[in-house]
């Protein structure tokens, strides 16, 4: 009847709707008696609104003949279903073959490409930082840096992604990079050749006193891994160390097994995160395994409206489990789970499909980790930015637990300062950590020695939220 009732609206294109109404039906497609029967326990379940079918096909119908120039039908497919995923909400997408191969790429942690960190700032594209040892690093690219052309294709007008696209290809292939440098006029082109690049998204530091800084700009699949053994190894180079210093700011998310790997590193047992959705796989509990790595030192994490979803994940579950102290401002908000569902061999679906919480059960969506400290950065930018958070999204899931925030009242902030030594809020982080009384209240009882922990293995990998920045 369905099928029927599409081919009589007097499209002309009734093979290509007959495909898309039977791919709409549930698998498991009931004669009309069951229907009925099921009808009368679930009014609305399982059955598609016919109306508004009807409705679609006008309209497919319309644009396919009518549109000023001609769109195959398989290109029209493709739109719909792009518009149907990308007004769920801001995180859910579709992946065609490159932003695919992209994503693949970005959670790896291992492309091809010329090693550059790069970011929006007011309509171009500018260098954060070139990698250490990338070919850009050795080429002379510089922080600053503004690009203006790629192999003189000009970048007056496009995003990070297409940015991206641009600049990454296979080791051994060449680029030209035209960029604009403060005190020089004219721009400089400079030529790269392309190799397999690494980003490293664990960095330990030692400062004085002491005390580890821990940095961690995305959570990758290898991430909570690679945080382990260097933890472990800096504990055996710095065997006097007094207390940690977890640097999540500006820390988009990523890989939700990294974040659990990471809070379970400093947690004895109890839960770390758990989610919920609709369906049963998306009920998932995750807990910690016995064996504080750091032996109960002192922590304090440091977050900002910059850290998001992962990185939400670690500061809560510390937070809850009274384990660290979190300083700093609130973060972004981003509470969704949104997982990578290939639909072909090079094409994918990443569509939210649950919630998480922390351990005490708080919902973070739209309205994030609220810090046990505050501390303002005072190394405010020049054009006093308002930062974003999930709540300014259009289309965000609104928290059903809580107030929405005040979008109004935004945290000014800035990128974390490279130079450690001038970042005054790591700087306060030291100080707080000298005042044991204070994290006497939170840290766990020490044990003299650094036991083994292997980490966590029951999570699942969702995509990390739209970053405005991106290596390259």
């Amino acid at each position: 009847m369905l099928c029927l009732s599409i081919l009589r609206t007097g499209c002309k294109n009734g093979l290509a709707l007959l495909a898309i109404a039977c791919l709409s039906l549930p698998s498991s497609a009931l004669p009309s008696s069951a229907l009925a029967d099921k009808k009368k326990n679930s009014p609305d379940e399982g059955l598609l609104p016919l109306e508004e079918l009807r409705t679609f096909t006008r309209a497919y119908d319309h644009v396919r003949n009518d549109y000023v120039e001609e769109v195959s039908d398989a290109q029209l497919l493709e739109y719909a279903i792009k518009g149907m995923i990308a007004e769920l909400d801001p995180h859910s997408a579709y992946l065609d073959k490159e932003a695919f191969a992209e994503l693949q790429a970005t959670t790896s942690g291992e492309f091809g490409g010329v090693g550059l960190e790069v970011g929006m700032d007011e309509g171009t594209i500018k260098v954060i930082t070139p990698l250490d040892g990338s070919p850009s690093q050795k080429a002379g690219i510089k922080p600053g840096d503004i690009i203006v052309r790629l192999d003189d294709q000009s970048m007056k007008g496009k995003n990070l992604s297409d940015a991206a696209r641009i600049m990454r290809g296979p080791k051994g292939s060449t680029i030209k990079i035209s960029v604009q440098r403060k005190g020089i006029d004219e721009s400089l082109d400079i030529l790269i050749i392309r190799d397999v690049i690494h980003v490293q998204s664990v960095n330990i530091k030692s400062l004085a006193d002491d005390y580890l800084y821990i940095r961690i700009a995305q959570f990758q699949v290898n991430t909570g891994k690679d945080f382990v053994e260097r933890l472990r190894e800096s504990l055996k180079q710095h065997p006097k160390t007094k207390g940690l210093i977890l640097d999540l700011r500006n820390n988009p998310g990523g890989v939700l097994l990294a974040s659990v790997e990471v809070a379970d590193a400093f947690l004895n047992d109890g839960l770390v995160v758990y989610t919920q959705g609709r369906t049963d796989n998306s009920n998932v509990n995750y807990n910690a395994t016995p064996g504080d790595i750091s032996a109960g030192l002192p922590l304090v994490v440091l977050i900002n409206s910059g850290s998001a979803s992962a990185s939400e994940i670690v500061a809560g579950a510390l937070q809850d489990q009274k384990r660290a102290v979190i300083m700093g401002t609130r973060s972004f908000g981003k509470g969704s789970v949104q997982t990578v569902i290939p639909i072909t061999e090079d094409r994918a679906i990443k569509l939210t499909t649950a919630l998480y919480y922390t351990p005490n059960g708080r919902s973070i969506q739209a309205k994030g980790i609220e810090p046990d400290l505050r501390l303002e950065a005072n190394n405010a930018a020049p054009d006093n930015k308002i930062a974003t958070t999930e709540a300014d999204l259009s289309g965000h899931i609104p928290n059903k637990n809580s107030t929405e925030i005040n979008t109004g009242d935004r945290d000014r902030e800035l990128a974390v300062n490279d130079d450690i030594l001038k970042d005054s809020q790591v700087l306060d982080a030291v100080n707080l950590l000298k005042g044991t009384h204070i994290l006497g209240k939170r840290a766990v009882n020490p044990e003299k020695n650094i036991p083994t922990k292997p980490p966590a293995t029951n999570a699942r990998e969702p995509h990390p939220p739209v970053s405005n920045k991106t290596h390259q």
